[in-house]
């Protein structure tokens, strides 16, 4: 089975790094960390680990002495579920999820998932289905369906939904197949640009402006990954878009956060005028979302030459199911995770990961890509567009092998998670929450911002250094 550190050596080469030496990243604690049949601790700890390194050789690229990343396999893992052990003012998180989302059969015995966390698409569901929003009413409307027309239908509906399939029948999809030329992460140069220096700052990441047009888990993790790093971080959010204040608060910890409506020409004219000053761009929205505002990967380089565009997707940039909505959930469901996992524990019906891991790593992968590609526009010049979606993360974690008697691992109990949470002022009062697993040797990361509400800021990059 591959080792962490070769996981690890491998992200790095992908992304265009020099040979990664043995002595760079100092790796603590053992598999199986968490209970699943899949690597999703090792995953944890190697997705944090490149984003941790990427950082340690920008501050080295901008005159650091070279320094070690250090990441503990538990802490990485707690880091991947964050959103659990977050505190503020003392309460702890209020439910997850929407009482009618969660998993059905149809009628011909197949289970599908609903995710209906937003009310639009709770509403979109009960208006498919013709009937109130209540477990039993969704359970007896959805016997009158077949899985997959169901599938296919509420997408067309508007709805946000997957249909349980086997690893064989995923793997029989033609999105899958569509995907499977695909790495994990693809870092392309997208325009001529002229070598960008880099500012001053003490910090990896200083000075670096950061625009982050994401929501729920994956993006905003990358947006937090960074502001751990130094960078000056400006969520966008729309007044028209309903948000999860539980993750709002957890993954906005380092951030600034402004509200555009990018429906509005002053909302874009903002976001232009924040665009033209902003060195990295995570942007979370369905694939053509933000282009048909205007606001694509050759519209940004055009207007800021040298900028590095972060994409995030579900399923991926390309095949029948590229435009098509996802959540982790969702894409575990989809993809084969749950009907695997069910099987290696012997249950009937999904079982989901521990975590919602695909978005946690995709989230860190985003981060390092981004300063991988930061670092090779400082070298080489040019514009640059980093690529990644829940999928392709899903894909690479296949690829990392099983644990055979992963599922017998016990969770991990509330006193293991102590040692690695610390506690910050906040717009939303004191938190407790989980520090970042990456030790920097020279320059630790640290968030500086507090978390605040969505709009507290003005729509302004604050000076550099």
């Amino acid at each position: 089975m591959t080792s962490v550190h070769d996981i690890i050596a491998d992200l790095w080469a992908r992304a265009g790094g020099k040979p990664l030496s043995p002595e760079a990243v100092k790796l603590t604690g053992a598999e199986p960390a968490l209970p699943s049949s899949f690597r999703v601790a090792a995953a944890a700890q190697a997705g944090i680990a490149a984003t941790g390194l990427a950082a340690a050789e920008i501050a080295r690229l901008r005159g650091a002495p070279a320094q070690t990343v250090a990441v503990d396999m538990l802490h990485a893992a707690v880091e991947c579920r964050s959103e659990r052990y977050l505190t503020v003012a003392g309460k702890p998180p209020p439910p997850a999820w929407d009482a009618i989302a969660g998993v059905y059969k149809t009628g011909d015995g197949r289970f599908v998932r609903l995710h209906t966390n937003f009310p639009h698409h709770r509403d979109n569901i009960c208006k498919l289905l013709g009937c109130v929003a209540e477990r039993d009413a969704v359970q007896a409307a959805l016997m009158k369906w077949k899985g997959e027309a169901f599938e296919t239908a509420a997408y067309a509906g508007g709805c946000v939904v997957s249909m349980m399939r086997s690893r064989e029948q995923w793997l029989a999809h033609p999105q899958a197949k569509a995907l499977q030329a695909l790495p994990v992460i693809a870092i392309e140069r997208i325009g001529e640009a002229a070598p960008r220096p880099w500012p001053a700052g003490e910090r990896p990441l200083s000075g670096l402006r950061v625009l982050d047009l994401s929501r729920v888990i994956a993006g905003p993790v990358a947006g937090r990954a960074l502001a751990a790093h130094g960078a000056d971080v400006m969520l966008v959010t729309s007044p028209a878009l309903p948000s999860i204040p539980w993750l709002v608060i957890d993954t906005g910890r380092g951030k600034l956060s402004c509200s555009l409506d990018l429906k509005s020409e002053p909302g874009r004219a903002a976001l232009r005028k924040l665009m033209s000053g902003a060195d990295i761009m995570v942007q979370g929205y369905r694939p053509g979302a933000l282009a048909a505002l205007g606001f694509s990967p050759q519209d940004a380089a055009l207007l800021n030459p040298g900028i590095v565009y972060v994409s995030l997707s579900a399923y991926g940039h390309v095949g029948p199911w590229a435009e098509r909505r996802g959540f982790d959930s969702l894409v575990q469901t989809s993809t084969g995770f749950n009907h695997a996992e069910a099987q290696a524990a012997g249950v009937n019906g999904p079982k989901e990961l521990p975590m919602q891991i695909l978005d946690h790593v995709t989230g860190y992968l985003m981060a390092f890509g981004a300063m991988m590609a930061r670092a090779r526009q400082a070298r080489e010049g040019g514009s640059w567009h980093v690529r990644v979606s829940l999928a392709q993360t899903g894909q690479w974690l296949w690829s990392l092998g099983r644990l055979p008697r992963g599922l017998e691992t016990a969770d991990i109990a509330q006193e293991a998670v102590a040692p690695f949470i610390e506690e910050s002022n906040s717009g939303f009062g004191r938190l407790r929450a989980v520090r970042h697993a990456a030790v920097l040797s020279s320059t630790p990361a640290a968030w500086t911002r507090p978390a605040v509400p969505l709009g507290h800021d003005a729509p302004e990059w604050p000076p550099r250094g």
